[in-house]
């Protein structure tokens, strides 16, 4: 080490032990570290997604990326003076409100993007908005170690398949396509959840803003930079997916299946990536000078004791959400021990109970508290009722899901060929409803599927789960239903909408009624 920048070492040394790093710095360290400790079934929650999920397995690597930027910072984090700041509570106050909704309607992403703007209101109020300041990228990069991304995936595949549909089309390829299912001349093609390229996306996402913020100092260019590491992962997944396609049918569907398939996904992938990058290095930014904030005589040194006694703050203000949270855990738990029974509406409107099974499809949905799956018939119209009744909700049993589908993907026997929204209208009112078209070798089904929370239909998951938060957050409990139709058809062009819109003309009282009456006897049970 030359002189030079021994002494630049040993000012930096000095700068820190004068303003109260010595203190500050395990100081926060350490409220860090309760605040993970205070949230860790919600650590535990990120954790087990990183481990079982490729697409977030980068995950890992977040946080010791974060501390090397950190780092980096060093000389000038030393030259600035810890100072508790008010700021950072009102952030935690604002990051418990926040994870005690996510809580109410058991959202994890909400829960885990909670916790890192926790982990940000302690470093305010332990160490001061200036320091917090100087580490705006680490901090901010902390939110990409919180797996989210997922409900990208429907809009992805859906472009996937638009792509690769025109790209055969164009290529000279006749395409019959129902929904994500596609056939050519040498064979029958579906996108599934691994072709929607939401993990080229979000990994190219995390590197490319990690490259931006190192490579670039002018902000329109790190923007620029991030948008082409969205822009350009989507196209290359949908050149990706013609490719596969094409490279079977051109080899007789030699090639490009089973693991070839996945091979030539990732090295395509990689290359295009390697380009991205290589390109945006020419015009990489020389690197600064390392910064060294210089003295600030004029800022007093915060006294331990009031260090101290704001990290106690801060520490006690993210414990105060999960104590509430368990009080209102309480009347779910207590009302869990009560048996619940769902009794199917009788007919009406010309609608009455049919024994016969009509289908062997059943939605895949949490288990609930009551179920029942009822045939109706009017004439030579048939209709299935599945009624889903959801009270003391809870992880893997729970309304709303994103595991709650009406078929699973790559199930054996039904296929998902087309989803969308339909509003029919009903007396003097409209119902909204999702509307789902399934397919299996022998039976087509139109599926019509809504929530019911409270005495509101529901049509948006988000809505739903904010409705249920906000119940069990009023202690109204956190009851609601799922209501799905399913009615045969046989032309392809024409759905049978007016059967299911007869339907509900004649049974959305009925079926109401028999939520309600499920909902009394529990309440009539003393809960």
């Amino acid at each position: 080490m030359s002189e030079g920048e021994a002494a630049l070492a040993m000012g930096v040394h000095n700068a820190a032990a004068d303003r109260g790093w010595r203190f500050a710095l395990p100081l926060v360290a350490s409220a860090v570290a309760a605040v993970l400790a205070i949230h860790a079934t919600t650590v535990e929650s990120i954790v087990a997604i990183w481990w079982r999920s490729e697409t977030f397995a980068h995950g890992f690597l977040i946080a010791p990326i974060v501390l090397v930027l950190i780092w980096q910072r060093r000389r000038m984090l030393a030259g600035l003076t810890p100072r508790p700041d008010w700021l950072g509570v009102l952030v935690l106050v604002g990051a418990g409100a926040v994870w005690l909704v996510g809580y109410a309607g058991e959202v994890l992403v909400v829960k885990q993007l909670a916790l890192v703007a926790s982990i940000w209101g302690v470093v305010i109020s332990v160490v001061g908005r200036d320091v917090a300041r100087a580490m705006t990228f680490p901090l901010a990069f902390l939110v990409l170690a919180v797996p989210m991304g997922e409900v990208l995936i429907p809009p992805l595949m859906e472009w996937t398949a638009d792509f690769t549909v025109v790209a055969l089309q164009l290529s000279g390829i006749p395409v019959f396509r129902e929904g994500l299912f596609f056939s050519i001349p040498s064979g029958d093609w579906s996108i599934v959840e691994g072709c929607s390229g939401v993990r080229y996306l979000i990994a190219s996402f995390t590197v490319g803003v990690l490259f931006a913020n190192l490579s670039y100092r002018l902000t329109r260019k790190r923007l620029l930079f991030v948008a082409l590491s969205v822009v350009v992962p989507i196209i290359a997944n949908g050149l990706r997916a013609y490719l596969i396609v094409m490279i079977a049918h051109l080899s007789g569907n030699q090639l490009a299946h089973g693991i070839d398939h996945f091979i030539y996904g990732w090295v395509f992938f990689g290359v295009v990536m390697l380009l991205l990058f290589w390109v945006g290095s020419f015009w990489r930014d020389s690197d600064p000078k390392p910064e060294v904030a210089a003295p600030a005589a004029s800022v007093p040194v915060a006294p331990h004791a009031r260090l101290a006694a704001y990290a106690a703050i801060a520490v006690a203000t993210v414990a105060a959400w999960p104590v509430y949270a368990a009080h209102l855990d309480e009347e779910s738990i207590a009302s869990s021990q009560s048996a619940l029974n769902l009794v199917a509406p009788a007919g009406t409107g010309g609608w009455v109970i049919d024994p016969g099974a009509l289908t062997d499809w059943r939605p895949h949905f949490d288990p609930p508290s009551a179920s029942l799956f009822q045939v109706y018939r009017k004439g030579s119209d048939t209709v299935a009722l599945y009624l889903g009744y959801y009270r003391s909700q809870r992880r893997g049993a729970q309304l709303v899901s994103s595991g709650n589908v009406m078929v699973i993907q790559k199930h054996p026997v039904w296929s998902d060929v087309g989803e969308g929204h339909v509003e029919a209208a009903i007396g003097q009112a409209v119902l909204e409803a999702r509307q789902t078209l399934l397919r299996s070798p022998q039976q087509r089904l139109l599926i019509w599927d809504w929530y019911r929370i409270g005495d509101r239909d529901i049509v948006s998951p988000y809505v739903a789960k904010w409705a249920l938060a906000l119940d069990k957050l009023a202690s109204r409990g956190d009851a609601g239903a799922a209501i799905i139709l399913a009615t045969p058809y046989d032309d392809q062009a024409q759905p049978p909408v007016r059967v299911l819109r007869d339907f509900v003309s004649a049974m959305r009282a009925p079926i109401n009624g028999a939520l309600s009456r499920a909902e009394a006897e529990i309440l009539a049970k003393g809960q």
